[in-house]
């Protein structure tokens, strides 16, 4: 029996499902967008800055990548999603420029590096993306799983899906 991939049926589905396709076609998003001096600069930036106890920001490929595909996308998103209210978010990491402490916390307590990806609601919690491409949400009630994926974390705040709770390993 051969197994030969036939390229046209590599993709069996869509990336995205329609109603997020949407709203990434809505915000600027497309096929190849691909925005890597934008993101350059951004790491450039995040990199020199530190807090006062001198602890930095972590840049590393699966930000950068993130950063070029889906960097300055705006999403104006309100009413009920699937679970829960749908809320506006950016996708800038500038967005947790003052915040490489709060990041390096969650980072050590993950066991990974993680970098700023944007913002929720105007700044009420700030996105996260770690080294193997996992986002989070930090707001003040606690620390949140989008998804093991920038795709599937648009796709859960587009479409107002519950995240799941970090928990600590005593919970």
């Amino acid at each position: 029996m051969e197994h030969a991939l036939n390229p046209s049926a590599v993709r069996t589905q869509p990336r995205f499902p329609a109603e997020v396709a949407a709203a990434l076609k809505q915000a600027g998003w497309h096929p190849g967008r691909w925005q890597i001096r934008q993101a350059e600069e951004w790491a450039d930036v995040l990199v020199a800055h530190g807090d006062a106890q001198g602890v930095g920001h972590s840049v590393f490929p699966a930000a950068i990548e993130a950063w070029a595909e889906f960097g300055g996308l705006s999403f104006d998103l309100a009413g009920a999603g699937r679970g829960m209210a749908r809320t506006p978010f950016l996708l800038d990491p500038r967005c947790g420029l003052h915040q490489p402490r709060t990041l390096a916390d969650l980072g050590r307590a993950l066991g990974s590096r993680i970098a700023p990806l944007g913002e929720e609601l105007y700044g009420q919690a700030l996105l996260a993306i770690d080294e193997e491409g996992r986002v989070f949400s930090l707001d003040h009630t606690g620390e949140w799983y989008l998804g093991g994926s920038i795709d599937k974390a648009v796709a859960t705040l587009v479409l107002g899906v519950p995240p799941e709770r970090l928990r600590t390993s005593t919970a």
